[in-house]
């Protein structure tokens, strides 16, 4: 098992800055190549192999009290991200959303004391229709934020992520590298239907 690979300290926070400028000025913060490409690789080939071996779980709708299996709501497979798991790569990304956190408390007052992480994995024809990612009942969750895992993702494949803003729809494709970041009560959005498999990691940042 190769050794992960995080970015530089100088180009871990020109990311960090990217992302919440972005956010800032549309609310739907965007960067390209938040990950390492090492890394980016090193997560990929993960999820691919837990999908394998069947260790992804059918992804639910709701929090724990009242989860819920729809498959007219939602298809994709999921798998938590987790220290005690004991994967380098996994450790790793956390590691960098541990120093992001930092950073957007220190640079935003943000108070964001937590977070948790999925893998999400997408069959072809998948999709999940659109929510918010905030629960009604539990608003811990403060931000959403994406990381895409595809290599060489091509129009056709389709599979966006569509956000719904007042005056406009914002479509963003899930490119490898690029990582998406948004209020989690703020915006209603879609994963369009994937006409190949869709790998990324998902998550929070919680108060």
């Amino acid at each position: 098992m190769r050794k992960p690979v995080l970015l530089g300290t100088q180009q871990m926070q020109d990311c960090f800055e990217t992302l919440i400028s972005s956010y800032i000025a549309t609310k739907v913060g965007v960067v390209e190549n938040f990950i390492s490409l090492p890394l980016r690789i090193q997560l990929a080939a993960h999820l691919h192999q837990l999908h394998i071996d069947k260790l992804l779980a059918p992804a639910g709708i709701g929090n724990i009290q009242k989860l819920q299996n729809n498959q007219a709501v939602r298809k994709d497979f999921i798998y938590w991200l987790d220290r005690k798991n004991n994967n380098p790569y996994e450790t790793a990304f956390l590691v960098q959303i541990e120093a992001f956190i930092g950073y957007l408390n220190e640079s935003c007052y943000a108070g964001i004391t937590g977070y948790e992480f999925h893998y999400s994995f997408y069959e072809k024809d998948a999709f999940y229709r659109k929510h918010l990612d905030q629960f009604q009942d539990n608003s811990s969750r403060q931000f959403s934020l994406i990381s895409y895992l595809n290599p060489e993702w091509k129009l056709e494949d389709g599979g966006e992520l569509c956000v719904y803003q007042e005056k406009n729809i914002q479509k963003i494709s899930p490119s490898g590298g690029t990582t998406v970041f948004f209020k989690s009560n703020e915006l209603l959005h879609e994963v369009l239907v994937t006409h190949q498999p869709r790998l990324s990691i998902t998550g929070w940042l919680k108060r």
